[in-house]
């Protein structure tokens, strides 16, 4: 039974039941990539219209190979068609990329009827992901973020922030100043690497004391999936 399932079944050998076979197992290795890729994303968040490609990929491709067969006519034709099509999406995250190789290359392993062979790498493709995302491999380790300070135009800045900076914070540089509100204020934007034991409200009400109490933000969105050494 192994051999028959992991030969290959088409060819000489294309029955209804390989068709449905193939069919069924590109349904259910895309429900495994699928859940795979839920429970990696569950930090940043998925779009579920994407999960659902996901289970869907495997099974086109299958088809789209079992119609192709050995046949070198239909081949062309078929590339001929799919030329037409245009995708002008903006680039997602590598990893939503790979994901989408990920069920090109199931979908063609099935539809080549090498169902064993899907299954095998499908399964440690899988697992590696979840080991990955469960080891937090080449994560940060520290809270990189952006600060942005606004202080009166008649404060002297330079060195002011300095010492609390280096209390909360591993290291950290100024990225930009510059004025606003007809130059009656300066805007200070810093990049800064907290401490994992920082209290952050202690941090802003100390740089409070020092800029008059004028307007202070501590922004993390767009750091979270890049490290700054």
């Amino acid at each position: 039974m192994l051999e028959t399932i992991i030969t290959s079944t088409n060819g000489e050998s294309f029955t209804l039941f390989n068709a449905l076979l193939i069919i069924s197992s590109a349904i259910i290795l895309g429900l495994i990539i699928s859940l795979a890729y839920i429970k990696t994303h569950k930090r940043e968040g998925y779009a579920p219209s994407f999960t659902i490609t996901l289970i869907m990929l495997p099974v086109i491709i299958s088809i789209i190979i079992l119609l192709v067969g050995n046949n070198v006519a239909r081949a062309f034709s078929l590339a001929g068609a799919f030329s037409i099509i245009r995708f002008r999406s903006a680039p997602g995250d590598p990893k939503d990329i790979t994901y989408v190789f990920f069920t090109l290359a199931v979908g063609l392993t099935c539809g080549m009827g090498y169902i064993g062979y899907a299954f095998i790498f499908t399964i440690v493709l899988c697992a590696l992901t979840l080991i990955l995302d469960a080891t937090k491999f080449a994560m940060p380790k520290t809270k990189t973020s952006k600060l942005k300070i606004t202080i009166p135009e008649d404060l002297n800045y330079d060195g002011i922030f300095d010492g609390i900076l280096n209390k909360y914070t591993d290291s950290w540089y100024i990225e930009t100043i510059k004025t606003r509100d007809f130059g009656s204020l300066f805007e200070i934007h810093y990049i800064v690497q907290m401490k994992l034991d920082a209290n952050q409200k202690k941090f802003i009400d100390e740089l409070r004391c020092k800029n008059g109490n004028l307007n202070i933000s501590l922004n993390f969105a767009g750091f979270e999936e890049k490290v700054y050494n």
